[in-house]
């Protein structure tokens, strides 16, 4: 039976029994009213029922009571009990929305067969295609991963080949800086080869994540010697803000230090000249503050939504002519939502480009 016609049975019942109930009541109400008894000649009416028709008023009370009570509970049940089951549907389908878009593909939706309405069908229907979602994400996540593997091979030769032509017989000045430049753009596409690996194991679920006591002050000041480092040849000068006391929390040291690597090297490559590096910690009861912080060409705010995404890099020409391949803030916002953190990367009025990450201690 459709929704709609079980609706409509259900409250125009209810709606019909009330108006049969109150035109019976009417009805009786008229005809005594019409054929009202009167007292006997010469007798005097009681003084409390002038009319006589106390007694009958009384009866009319008691067959409201007695039938119309009844048919309100029963309406009632009867409403509640399907309000319930019809709400019940639009819960777990609810449920499993949210599920899914959490990431969750194990839908927890009862299989109802035969199917009755719409709802089990809208259900149906949304369990189908959370599979056919489920199996192309899948696809696409092996065939990233098995892509990215199958490269790594032929980029290494190459790598190996153009590695030895330059050490054993060094070209002509023009050929070897072409050779050089060749090896930078293997270099870079093995790097994006990397990166796609790395998050096509994320999505699988295949990365091993640590938990163990770290000292977040410890692992920042050496992330700091190799921000300096990375500084170096662009000019820049890195400064620190670190407290000396240990600031621990529970997490993975080797994930940790590539989001701090990550972030720093975002911070110096998106830089102006002869600028600097602010890395700063700030330690709270409950959390864990840390801020990269650089002056640069600065994230448009329209922008700021989408900086997290796989490949985005904003259509600026100073960005173009920066190496990158837009996959390091994904991972770096992977790292730290493992950690139960959040990350915010924005563009402040001051024109300085805050990365900062919150992590729970």
């Amino acid at each position: 039976m459709k929704l709609r016609l079980r609706l409509f049975l259900w409250y125009g019942g209810a709606l019909l029994a009330t108006m049969l109930v109150l035109l019976a009541h009417g009805a009786y109400e008229v005809y005594e009213h019409t054929h009202q008894k009167k007292p006997p000649f010469g007798s005097e009416p009681h003084p409390d029922d002038p009319t006589g028709d106390g007694h009958e008023v009384r009866e009319v009370t008691m067959v409201e009571l007695v039938f119309g009570l009844p048919l309100l509970v029963a309406g009632m049940a009867l409403t509640w009990w399907f309000s319930r089951s019809t709400l019940t549907k639009l819960q777990e389908l609810t449920d499993a929305a949210a599920g899914l878009h959490a990431g969750n593909w194990n839908l927890n939706l009862p299989q109802r067969k035969p199917v009755r309405d719409e709802l089990d069908r809208l259900i149906e229907v949304f369990r189908d295609m959370a599979h056919r979602l489920r199996d192309s994400f899948a696809q696409t996540r092996d065939f990233t991963l098995n892509a990215s593997h199958e490269l790594k091979t032929p980029l290494a030769i190459m790598r190996g080949e153009v590695e030895t032509e330059l050490r054993v017989a060094p070209p002509e000045p023009e050929r070897r800086l072409w050779m050089e430049s060749l090896l930078e753009e293997i270099d870079r596409l093995a790097r994006v080869v990397d990166g796609l690996t790395f998050l096509a194991k994320v999505d699988a679920g295949q990365i091993p994540f640590k938990s163990e006591p770290v000292d977040l002050a410890e692992l920042t000041r050496d992330a700091a010697g190799d921000a300096q480092s990375l500084a170096l040849h662009h000019g820049l000068k890195v400064t620190t803000s670190i407290p000396e006391e240990a600031c621990l929390i529970r997490g993975d040291r080797h994930r940790l230090r590539q989001l701090m690597l990550n972030l720093a090297d975002n911070a110096v490559k998106y830089n102006v000249n002869h600028g600097k590096v602010q890395i700063t910690l700030s330690v709270e009861p409950a959390t864990a503050t840390l801020v990269f912080a650089n002056a640069g060409p600065g994230i448009p705010p329209e922008m700021e939504g989408r900086i997290f995404e796989r490949f985005f890099r904003a259509s600026s020409h100073h960005r173009r002519a920066i190496e990158g391949s837009g996959l390091g803030l994904n991972i770096a916002q992977w790292i730290v939502r493992s950690h139960g953190g959040d990350i915010t990367v924005r563009t402040g009025p001051d024109g300085i480009t805050r990365a900062s990450v919150r992590l729970p201690r």
